[in-house]
C-alpha cells in the first residue's frame, strides 16, 4: 500500500529545535508515523510537554535540554540516540534562525552567529550521525527558508545564513550518497512564536495573508508533514533537495518598513 511508504515505523530519529514550533510538530509526526524521538532545545518544560505528546502516540521519548547553539552539544545528540535506542535513522536539523536588522546594524558578528546557529551546528551533529545512518541508510531533513531564496530589507544574515543551509544541502547530499538522503523544507511563513507578534496585529497579519498566494499563513503541521515524508521510503528517490512549504511566494510577504539609507 502507497500509505506504508509513509511510515518510519520503529526508526529512531533526532530533532533540534523541538521544544516548540516546527520542532515540536516534526517531532510529534515522526512519533505518528512510527518512530521514537530524540528531542533537545533549551527549556527542559517545554521539550516534557511535547515528550508527552509523543508517548501519547505510543513511541518512546528522550528529553535532552541543551543549548544548541554549541555545536558540539548539537553533535552530541547522536551519540545519546543510539545509546538509549540502539540506533540512529533520522536527522531533523530545525535549530536556527537570526533576528532582522537593518544593513548598517548588521555587524559581522551577527552574520557569524547566524551561520553557526543555522548551519555549522547542522553540520555538527549530521557528521556526528553519519556513522549510525550508514548502518542502515538514512535520512537528515534540514530546515531552510524562503528568505535562503528570495531577497527582502532587514534578512541580510538570516537569509544568508539559510541560503547556505540550503546549498549546504545539496553538497552533502552528494558526499553521503547513496546511503544517506539529505534533503531540506524552505519555509515560509509560519504561525509559531517569531510571528506572534505579526499574529496579533489584524493590519500585518492581513498584509502577510494577502501577499502568499494560497492566502494563508501556514500552520507547524505543514511543515511536519513534509518533514515525515523526507525522512519516509515516501522520498526514497529524493536527494539533494530544497522542497518549498511557502504557500507560493516569490517575495517576502510582509515589509518591515526599513528606510532607504
Amino acid at each position: 500500500m502507497i500509505g506504508d511508504r509513509f511510515l518510519v515505523t520503529d526508526r529512531v530519529a533526532v530533532v533540534t529545535g523541538a521544544g516548540r514550533g516546527i520542532g515540536a510538530a516534526c517531532a510529534v509526526a515522526l512519533a505518528e508515523a512510527g518512530a521514537d524521538v530524540v528531542v533537545s532545545a533549551r527549556t527542559e518544560d517545554q521539550l516534557k510537554e511535547v515528550a508527552e505528546r509523543i508517548e501519547a502516540a505510543g513511541r518512546q521519548a528522550l528529553v535532552v535540554p541543551a543549548d544548541l547553539s554549541d555545536p558540539e552539544a548539537a553533535a552530541g545528540l547522536a551519540a545519546r540516540a543510539a545509546g538509549a535506542f540502539g540506533r540512529l535513522d533520522i536527522v531533523v536539523n530545525n535549530m536556527g534562525g537570526a533576528l532582522p536588522r537593518a544593513f548598517m546594524d548588521t555587524e559581522p558578528r551577527h552574520l557569524e552567529n547566524a551561520f553557526q546557529f543555522n548551519v555549522s551546528t547542522a553540520h555538527a551533529l549530521t557528521r556526528a550521525a553519519v556513522p549510525h545512518l550508514l548502518e542502515r541508510g538514512g535520512a537528515v531533513v534540514n530546515i531552510s527558508s524562503v528568505m535562503g531564496r528570495v531577497a527582502g530589507r532587514g534578512y541580510l544574515a538570516y537569509g544568508s545564513a539559510k541560503a547556505a543551509l540550503a546549498h549546504y544541502t545539496r553538497l552533502a547530499a552528494l558526499d553521503l550518497a547513496p546511503r544517506i538522503r539529505v534533503n531540506a523544507i524552505a519555509v515560509g511563513s509560519v504561525a509559531t512564536s517569531a510571528l506572534d507578534i505579526v499574529m496579533a496585529d489584524d493590519r500585518m497579519r492581513t498584509e502577510m495573508e494577502a501577499g502568499t498566494p494560497l492566502g494563508r499563513v501556514g500552520d507547524p503541521e505543514d511543515v511536519a508533514a513534509a518533514a515525515v515524508y523526507l525522512a519516509a521510503p515516501a522520498s526514497a528517490y529524493v536527494t539533494g533537495s530544497v522542497l518549498r512549504v511557502d504557500g507560493g511566494i516569490d517575495t517576502p510577504n510582509l515589509d518591515l518598513g526599513l528606510p532607504d539609507l
